[in-house]
């Protein structure tokens, strides 16, 4: 007998089969048919469009404003003034547990159900941050999967204690090791990324780096951490967010850096934030490498802006590609769902069989639909349990 038995659905493909559940996996895919085999419980969608999980694979959970007051942005010049407005302020807001617990629940009601955060560790906040999305992240276990990287907000080397604490965090819950802006941020990429891929190696841990560094400086940090990849044998297991340079320099010196990043199964994270250039999705993946779409910061002192929703980060980052068509809409999709699983090293991610059962349900006739009009999130399963309704958490 199954666990769970879905009809009345309609899958990506157009198809309206019935999908058996067991064990949190998906056991069957069959036509439409709700009476047989067996199942304990039997639920009709209303002929709704059912996804897989979406997937938010860069976002900050220790920075969100959500769960707190209002706070009116401070703007600021550089990314060092950035960095230090944000010291200041997180002396004078709720705790990161609090927060954190804000963005995860509102994440999970409009349909993610696996995210990567990156928690600060500096020597001001020790491990503080990390422990309280550890917290977090405990209390949502069963509800969504969270990856924490140890990250490196206030530099490394410009920070003399951070490298032992960053050892620590991994030691301590992290699951990857972070970095950023090697040459831009700590003035010594070669140094900085000894520390990073030393730490990843020795606790055989991922990688995931900022980079905004542009230029030809971007480009060769770009190649160094793709030759480090391979050296490494950590093909698949590094990721570097914003990439900004991808997107400022001539194609005719960006190929040969994309064509590296491919080679090293580098995978490359963007926002398509609106104040910059941003990394070219079509070209990047003609050449072969994995970009992958995410929300990044949400309502913090970073950027007001935000509501944890996937599908409108899609959307955005079309509207900036400008994806117009049926196709390219599709690919905006898979840019929040599929290739961001691949860079998280999902297993058991997606809609065959063998897949877990983490689907998201909505009244959108296909994918182009959904990412164009953003339907409300009429369902989310994590496991085949229904964790979200109507935009409501289910409590336990």
């Amino acid at each position: 007998m199954s666990d769970m038995l879905l009809h009345n659905l309609v899958l990506p493909d157009g198809s309206r089969p019935s999908i058996r559940i067991s064990e949190g996996r998906i056991e069957a895919i069959d036509p439409d048919n709700p009476d047989s085999p067996e199942a304990s419980e039997v639920l009709d969608l209303g002929g709704g469009l059912l996804l897989p999980g979406l997937v938010d694979g860069h976002v900050h959970l220790d920075k969100t404003y959500l769960g707190d007051t209002w706070h009116d942005h401070k703007a600021a010049s550089s990314l060092v003034e950035h960095v230090a407005n944000e010291r200041r302020l997180r002396r004078e807001i709720a705790s990161v547990e609090q927060r954190a617990i804000a963005l995860i629940e509102q994440a999970l009601s409009k349909g993610t159900t696996i995210m990567r955060t990156h928690a600060d560790i500096d020597p001001d906040a020790g491990l503080s941050n990390l422990t309280g999305i550890l917290k977090a992240r405990e209390r949502f276990k069963d509800r969504l999967t969270i990856q924490v990287v140890a990250f490196p907000q206030s530099g490394i080397l410009t920070a003399p204690g951070t490298a032992g604490l960053l050892d620590e965090a991994l030691r301590s819950g992290a699951d990857l090791i972070g970095g950023l802006d090697p040459a831009g941020f700590d003035s010594d990429a070669a140094g900085h990324l000894d520390v990073v891929f030393g730490l990843a190696e020795r606790h055989g841990v991922g990688v995931d780096i900022h980079l905004h560094d542009s230029g030809p400086t971007g480009l060769a940090e770009l190649s160094e951490i793709a030759a480090r990849t391979v050296a490494l044998g950590m093909q698949g297991r590094v990721t570097v967010g914003h990439a900004y340079t991808l997107g400022t320099e001539p194609p005719e010196a960006v190929s040969p850096v994309a064509e590296a990043l491919a080679k090293a199964n580098v995978s490359i994270m963007t926002t398509a934030p609106g104040s910059h250039a941003f990394p070219p999705v079509m070209p990047l993946r003609e050449l072969g490498v994995n970009v992958f779409i995410a929300n990044d910061n949400i309502r913090d002192c970073w950027a007001p802006y935000g509501d944890a929703d996937m599908l409108e980060r899609m959307m955005l980052v079309a509207y900036r590609s400008g994806f117009v068509t049926d196709a390219h809409l599709a690919l905006a999709f898979d840019l929040g769902t599929a290739a961001a699983a691949r860079a998280l090293e999902v297993d058991g991610y997606g809609l065959a069989v063998g897949d877990w059962a983490d689907f998201v349900v909505v009244d959108a006739e296909h994918i182009p639909a959904a990412v164009v009009s953003r339907p409300p999130r009429r369902m989310v399963f994590r496991h085949g349990s229904i964790v979200a309704h109507n935009g409501d958490l289910i409590r336990d």
